[in-house]
């Protein structure tokens, strides 16, 4: 069998002139495009969901109850009659969403519309924290003490005998004194 040669590069000019390729593809439709008419009837149909809720579940119920708390699913009830909350709900604090529950039915009808919730269930299990915004981690200030607080914790330990105590017990006061602002 005898092997072929790679043309030059003047033939691979030539072939490739002579030749028509294919035209590119065109790339697909962006998904939202396309759904964004179905989503609408969808919501005209359905109502908004548990979505809408979850963005201002904080401003319903209140920064306390939503953090044990967390919608879950809104089911629409059949012909006129109204839906069902369904809430997940932290332990011990079902029994205090339970006592507030008509309270949150109005807070929920004034976003939704008067009649499209009237019932409300309680599942209980974890809920995440993430209700609206992440909240920031306090970060302690890793400054220097001034020198009368440093001082004044030298004097402090002054009695213990020198080695690892003293210095953990100088570590420990420096970050209570600067945790208290001190």
């Amino acid at each position: 069998m005898r092997r072929r040669t790679l043309p030059t590069l003047q033939e691979a000019a030539e072939i490739l002139a002579r030749r028509r390729t294919k035209p590119a593809p065109r790339p697909a439709p962006l998904a939202g495009k396309s759904l964004a008419p179905m989503l609408r009837r969808l919501e005209a149909q359905y109502g908004q969901g548990p979505g809408q809720l979850q963005m201002r579940w904080k401003e319903i119920v209140g920064e306390t109850l939503a953090r044990h708390t967390e919608p879950v699913k809104v089911t629409k009830g059949r012909g006129a009659a109204p839906g069902v909350l369904e809430l997940k709900v932290a332990g011990p604090a079902a029994a205090i969403v339970q006592h507030q529950a008509p309270e949150i039915l109005k807070r929920v009808s004034l976003l939704l519309g008067e009649g499209q919730i009237g019932k409300l269930r309680i599942i209980q299990g974890p809920v995440r924290v993430s209700a609206g915004k992440p909240q920031a981690k306090r970060r302690r200030l890793r400054g220097p003490l001034d020198a009368a607080s440093e001082k004044a914790l030298a004097d402090g330990v002054a009695e213990a005998t020198d080695g690892p105590l003293k210095e953990v017990l100088i570590k420990l006061g420096r970050e209570v004194l600067r945790g208290s602002g001190s």
